[in-house]
């Protein structure tokens, strides 16, 4: 009898010191706590915490970091995380998009404004969709239309388009431009609501200058006539509208697609890499992923096939890493294409200074960058 009750309280003292251990390595939650989150995990759950899992998985929905912070769902309100994981703005809003340029859109009583990184309300909620900031403007919706505002809150390109998108820089003179549909037409204004380039595109995608080793001009994709081609900033086409499918260029080249095969052009039109593959994605970090038959891997811009096509899906290399889909499950491989972090989550995204969302069951948490 001795012997039967000493055995339990071991096992009722191993059981306490367990679950302690639990909760210091997911932060230091209550053990309570912890359990809820983690709950249908199973032996998963064990595997994620050995691939650097530093905030824990219990966000029914996590943004990417950016600016330091990354918006979070939790309990049906959205705040804020710092990279440590503690919410520097807690939670409170029905809606968060991430900080850009020093501000954030939230949503409060079916409205949007704007948030400083000290939770300040900047600009008050009563816009009826905003986006996000870029070259110091923000587009807003107003009763059905679509303008912009500045930092401050001041209108000033009155809601007058059906669509508007963000500004992006058209050149290194730092010429802005931005994409807007008015009158079922596609064009572009400048900062003062000027149109620059009359509309007259079918659809307008924004410019890009990916970075300043290209030509000085960038280029934007349009489409007219069911045809997709490339303009400048002046409106002139640079490469014809003769492709089924065109997407921004990035780092030097642009994914085209013809006859139902993609390839890539550079800004001459030249084609550099033929029309070869069932898909083919952007270049970032200098590969490319590409789909054949079924499965995807990457290129470099030699066209070499450095990754064999092996997974079932793919995100763009970003600090080195890649999330790749292997199965039902998605991992981490390098630009070797070996895998430093197992195929284990049920979605997982790009890395972003330094933190990569990931997702088992129905809840995101955030997995940190392994060592090199």
């Amino acid at each position: 009898m001795k012997i039967a009750t000493h055995n339990r309280l071991l096992v009722a003292v191993a059981s306490l010191l367990f679950g302690l251990a639990i909760a210091l390595i997911s932060g230091c939650e209550a053990i309570s706590n912890f359990r809820t989150s983690q709950v249908n995990f199973d032996a998963t759950e064990g595997q994620a915490r050995n691939s650097q899992i530093v905030i824990p998985l219990k966000f029914s929905w996590a943004d990417s970091f950016s600016e330091e912070l990354a918006a979070v769902k939790i309990d049906g309100q959205w705040g804020y995380l710092d990279n440590k994981g503690n919410f520097a703005i807690k939670p409170q809003f029905d809606n968060a998009e991430s900080f850009f340029q020093g501000l954030a859109a939230i949503k409060l009583k079916n409205k949007w404004g704007y948030i400083n990184k000290s939770s300040n309300l900047v600009i008050k909620p009563k816009y009826d969709l905003a986006k996000n900031f870029s070259q110091g403007l923000a587009a807003v919706k107003i009763d059905g239309k679509w303008g912009y505002i500045d930092k401050k809150g001041n209108l000033v390109i009155n809601p007058k388009f059906d669509i508007a998108e963000s500004f992006s820089i058209s050149d290194r003179t730092a010429l802005a431009l931005a994409a807007v549909e008015i009158g079922k037409k596609w064009g572009y204004i400048g900062k003062k609501g000027n149109f620059v380039i009359q509309p007259q595109f079918d659809v307008a995608e924004s410019f890009s200058i990916s970075d300043r080793t290209e030509s000085a001009l960038g280029l934007a994709p349009v489409k007219k006539d069911n045809k997709w081609g490339y303009i400048d900033n002046r409106g002139d086409v640079i490469v014809p509208l003769e492709f089924e499918e065109a997407k921004f260029f990035s780092e030097g080249l642009a994914v085209i697609s013809s006859n139902n095969k993609w390839g890539y052009i550079d800004k001459m039109g030249y084609l550099v890499i033929p029309l070869q593959f069932d898909w083919a994605g952007d270049f970032s970090q200098g590969l490319a992923g590409i789909t054949i038959d079924t499965k995807v891997g990457y290129i470099d811009k030699a066209s070499n096939v450095v990754i064999p096509p092996q997974f079932d899906n793919i995100y763009n290399f970003s600090e080195d890493l890649a999330a790749v889909k292997n199965g039902d499950k998605w991992g981490y491989i390098n630009k070797s294409g070996k895998f430093v972090i197992k195929p284990q989550f049920d979605s997982a995204q790009s890395f972003s200074q330094g933190l990569a969302k990931v997702k088992i069951g129905n809840k995101y948490g955030y997995i940190r960058k392994p060592l090199p």
